[in-house]
């Protein structure tokens, strides 16, 4: 296999075109991406664990070694044509029309040509690395084709290019592949059944495949048609079928409305001025984090009664003043139920060193270090003129009410680690808050409470003493939240297994306690609905 090089693709930093989706060479091609083993499983058992993690870094050598190692073995099979397909797709190495073959015996190479997936590379300046060819009757890959899944399903994802494949940095309308944020919005996304699904801004069309698995009927969105075409070639290539609509952020599907929706949107704060570089993948053509208010403001328009949408954003963090001050405008404005959790946040200097490199510019060349200085340079400057001390970086989950109410605002931080699979925490957290905006207090402390199944308590003491410092419960599961217990709730804790309601609960600790009942009952009524809401305590 060749590393990729200046002459390895006419010009590999740029995007390319789009693959032709023609169904009888499609359906070839995903029989043989079945029968070569193609499969995330499949990828990892071929890689091995080092080389599967070190891939995941974007760190390539260790997965060229493994494929390599394979390919010696001259056993033929699966395997090989595994190895062949991680080295051509993945890894941007240039193979042979026969090992191309061998790998898809069905499409065959030709068929890849014709499907737009591979081309002649000319050879003249490929470097040289392990199991090169060096041939220029070689093949590379003009797309990334990647497995994927979700446990259950197998699919594979279809985009431009990564920098790992071409060495080069990426074109302003690549059209992006998997991704950390792309698996993020994924995990936390409800999965419950519904009729209509909108993905905002689908790029390849990571997250439509998953829709399609609880949608009767899935619409796809994106300014850029490149975006489209990929996905088009991804939900056939995985037997699925989207509509999909041209157009930017709403204006695609004005007057209609979904159950569902959901968004990784461009929200990148990039400074707008010439010296840097914009991505149509990233960046939405606004000032600062004007993309997300827009779609935080506007998405009650699209939502049917009861509809969630479910996306990811960043905000801007004035100097001095609290990001949910900024978030909570927007959601306050919407009329939407809003329950928004910060995972993070970065100062001026931490999200310039992200996203200036991001899209290949790194700094590990003359040319490279200046570009990324320029930027660098251009985010700071932006920033204080603009009066942001930081970037607030987490996931928006909004709701639609069913009925007319008063809608619910939570507006949390929780940076700690979180369950791999956030969707049902979701969808129970929606839950509870939509049960404890339209019932009262009196309701609340009616209802036969107790601790969810994750939960533990965790008592701290003090060396020599006999009576715990710290009392606190925490979440096995979900968001995995911690909560800091005075003694009234470290008593109802102690009885909160379903048997007795809150009120009868109240009413017990004040006797124990020899305190007023009412107080009781009051600090006890703040505590369940918390509790309620956090997921301490379900019905």
């Amino acid at each position: 296999m060749s590393a990729p090089g200046p002459g390895v693709h006419p010009d590999p930093g740029a995007a390319g075109g789009v693959p032709r989706v023609e169904p009888a060479g499609v359906a070839a091609l995903r029989a043989d991406l079945d029968s070569a083993g193609y499969t995330v499983d499949g990828a990892v058992e071929l890689l091995g664990p080092l080389a599967a993690s070190a891939l995941a870094r974007e760190q390539p050598l260790p997965a060229r070694r493994a494929c390599a190692a394979v390919l010696r073995e001259g056993a033929g099979g699966s395997r090989a044509a595994r190895a062949t397909l991680i080295r051509l797709f993945t890894l941007g190495g240039v193979v042979d029309p026969a090992e191309l073959d061998a790998a898809l015996p069905r499409l065959t190479a030709a068929g890849a040509a014709r499907l737009g997936l591979v081309a002649r590379a000319d050879g003249a300046a490929a470097q040289p690395g392990p199991a090169a060819t060096g041939d220029r009757d070689g093949l590379v890959a003009t797309v990334d084709l990647r497995p994927y899944g979700d446990g259950r399903h197998t699919w594979w994802v279809v985009s431009d290019r990564s920098e790992l494949a071409t060495g080069h940095p990426v074109a302003p309308d690549h059209v992006l592949g998997l991704g950390g944020a792309s698996a993020t919005l994924a995990a936390w996304t409800p999965r419950r059944p519904v009729a209509s699904a909108l993905d905002l801004g689908t790029g390849c069309g990571v997250q439509s495949l998953h829709l399609a698995t609880h949608a009767r009927e899935v619409t796809a969105t994106d300014i850029s048609s490149r975006a489209l075409g990929f996905a088009s070639f991804t939900a056939a290539l995985s037997g699925q079928s989207w509509r999909l609509l041209a157009g930017s952020l709403l204006k695609p599907v004005a007057g209609q409305r979904f159950e569902l929706v959901v968004s990784n949107p461009p929200f990148v704060i990039t400074p707008r001025i010439s010296q840097v570089p914009t991505f149509t993948y990233r960046d939405g053509g606004r000032v600062g984090d004007a993309v997300v208010a827009e779609l935080v403001t506007g998405m009650g328009e699209v939502l049917e009664p009861g509809g969630v949408a479910q996306f990811l954003a960043n905000w801007e963090v004035g100097q001095g003043r609290d990001w949910r001050e900024r978030v909570g405008s927007w959601v306050r404005a919407s009329g939407l139920d809003a329950w928004v959790v910060q995972r993070d946040v970065q100062d001026g200097a931490q999200y310039a060193e992200l996203w200036a490199r991001d899209g290949g510019h790194r700094g590990d060349s003359a040319a490279s270090a200046g570009m990324y200085e320029t930027m660098y340079a251009a985010w700071l400057d932006d920033f204080e003129a603009r009066g942001v001390a930081g970037v607030g970086f987490g996931v928006i989950t909004l709701q639609r009410p069913a009925t007319p109410r008063a809608p619910f605002v939570d507006l949390i931080e929780a940076s700690g680690p979180v369950a791999p699979v956030m969707g049902p925490a979701v969808d129970a957290g929606l839950a509870a808050r939509t049960w404890l905006a339209e019932h009262d207090e009196r309701e609340l402390l009616a209802r036969h409470w107790r601790l969810a199944g994750d939960v533990t308590q965790e008592r701290h003491y003090r060396p020599g003493e006999d009576d715990p410092a710290v009392i606190q419960l925490r979440q096995g599961g979900g968001l995995g939240l911690t909560r800091r217990l005075d003694t009234v709730d470290a008593a109802y804790a102690g009885v909160a297994g379903g048997e007795l309601s809150a009120e009868q609960a109240a009413t017990a600790i004040a006797a124990v306690m020899g305190a007023p009942v009412d107080t009781v009952r009051a600090s006890l009524a703040a505590t369940v609905r918390e509790c309620v809401r956090d997921g301490f305590l379900v019905d």
